[in-house]
């Protein structure tokens, strides 16, 4: 999650560099054949949607509201396929399926593009404490941690901090045991401390000389449900086994520690095994006069495998699919292409957002603006955009189209998906559809992620802002503010 405040300093400081690259180029035009004055102005013409337009999107509202199709879709993919870790077979059928679905919802266009990573696979995992009070506990590996047996006395840190503090050698043949609690918020801002423990944790257990890593999970939860999730380990460290307790074995564990020495013994089958190639599954349905410029929507198609990825991301393919099969059906399509992405192996380090905004990076300014659902089934409770001064009318109008949803107009606030991020980061323009994620980290990379969880009228209401949203963005006079960053100054 971005802070609010970068946010806003951020747009201020590109706003009118994107709006300048937004200019139409000069190409075949002689120099005194375009005057400064009227640069200007095309660079700053006022982006507005049209009033037809507005009519259209309020009809269209409703019937998205009404429709169970983004719900039977999610249904389908974690019925039929169910957990997709990346690189596995089950990812391979996710593939196929998405593809196949796309064809059977009526897009225009329908196609793959590759996407190469390392592979990571889990085979097998527990936890128990040993001698004194023995008792299993409920854990699992993080992803991206070798495998290995280790039993080894803990120690208890508070949080990351605490453990980076650690003098180098003080955990020799120890294990190390990060007891952070993530608070709950509806924007999910409590992950971000809980996510570097998993992300930071690892490497600062081996700097100080640790046998293994374990923590309290980055969740909200109390049920005996592990969250797995990507870790990483620092260039020239050699990697540990590392996992994540449930809450109430956490819990457990720091209330055993209260009364002496705790042994652990911890044992992970999995690690690292080659390479994998899948695929961003793309599905268009065309412009009516400017097929060659899109509105950018989609999420992620893999998922852990603890569950059947229903909140994360299986909701987010199931939304946007349906918005833009809606919008694919109405009598008058907007002017651009509503271009709907299954991005490959987010979980494991956003492979398919990076893969996609390198292969389209010459054509940022051919991606109107974009958006991703990427945060659960939630109820959206707040829109905003990178939208620049020019284009300010045309996100007012969007917003308003949307607060019959029960969506407030917050400019200025949030950021781009995680899959956007790769391309927003080039210069394409990025909306934000915020799902109430209040309840979302119950249930985040754990076993209990699963389709019956999804409220289907909550998930009618995503639909029908997406649609909204993609449709008046696509028919609208002028643009968001898309255009090629320029390249970083190299460094001295």
């Amino acid at each position: 999650m971005r802070n609010a405040l970068w946010t806003a300093v951020a747009a201020a400081m590109f706003g009118s560099v994107l709006a300048s690259a937004a200019a139409p180029s000069s190409e075949g035009l002689s120099l005194g054949s375009l005057s400064p004055i009227a640069g200007a102005h095309a660079a700053t013409r006022e982006t507005r949607i049209p009033d037809d337009a507005l009519a259209a999107a309020a009809q269209l509202r409703e019937s998205a509201l009404a429709s169970e199709l983004g719900y039977r879709i999610t249904e389908a993919l974690t019925t039929e396929v169910g957990p997709r870790l990346a690189g596995s077979e089950a990812d391979a059928r996710a593939v196929a399926w998405a593809e196949a679905k796309f064809r059977e919802l009526g897009y225009d266009r329908v196609w793959k593009e590759p996407v190469t990573f390392p592979k990571w696979v889990r085979r097998s995992e527990s936890a128990a404490v040993v001698g004194t009070s023995a008792q299993p506990l409920a854990i699992t590996a993080l992803g991206g941690s070798p495998g290995g047996t280790v039993e080894a006395q803990v120690v208890r840190f508070a949080d990351l901090a605490a453990l980076e503090a650690a003098p180098a050698g003080s955990l020799a043949g120890r294990i190390a045991f990060v007891d952070y609690r993530m608070e709950r918020a509806r924007d999910g801002s409590g992950y971000g401390p809980g996510s570097r423990v998993r992300s930071r944790g690892p490497s600062a257990a081996i700097r100080a000389g640790a046998a293994a890593f374990v923590m309290r999970s980055a969740g909200t939860d109390s049920h005996r449900n592990p969250h797995t999730g990507i870790t990483r380990f620092d260039d020239g460290l050699t990697p540990i086994p590392s996992a994540a307790l449930s809450v109430p074995d956490a819990d457990q564990l720091a209330r055993l520690l209260q009364r002496g020495p705790v042994t652990l013994r911890v044992a992970l089958d999995c690690g690292w095994d080659g390479e994998a190639t899948s695929y961003n599954v793309i599905g268009e349905m065309r412009g009516r006069t400017k097929p060659n410029e899109v509105v950018l929507i989609g999420g992620h198609l893999d998922s852990w495998d603890l569950g059947t990825g229903a909140i994360d991301d299986g909701a987010g393919i199931g939304i946007t699919m349906a918005a833009g099969k809606l919008i694919g059906e109405l009598k008058r399509r907007p002017a651009r292409s509503i271009r709907v992405v299954a991005f490959a192996n987010e979980e494991q380090g956003l492979w398919g957002g990076k893969a996609y905004a390198e292969k389209y990076q010459a054509d940022v300014k051919r991606h109107l603006i974009a958006a991703e659902s990427d945060f659960g089934a939630g109820r959206i409770y707040a829109y905003s955009s990178s939208a620049p001064a020019h284009a300010a009318r045309a996100d007012a109008q969007i917003a308003q189209a949307l607060a019959p949803l029960g969506i407030e107009h917050t400019p200025g606030k949030g950021g781009p998906g995680p899959d956007i991020g790769p391309i927003a980061a080039k210069g394409a323009a990025w909306a934000r559809l915020a799902q109430d994620g209040t309840d979302y980290f119950d249930l985040h990379h754990t076993p209990d992620d699963t389709f019956d969880k999804i409220d289907p009228k909550a998930l009618a209401q995503n639909v029908a802002a997406y649609a909204v949203f993609a449709y008046l963005a696509a028919s609208a006079d002028g643009n968001f503010g898309s255009a090629p960053k320029p390249a970083a100054p190299a460094a001295d």
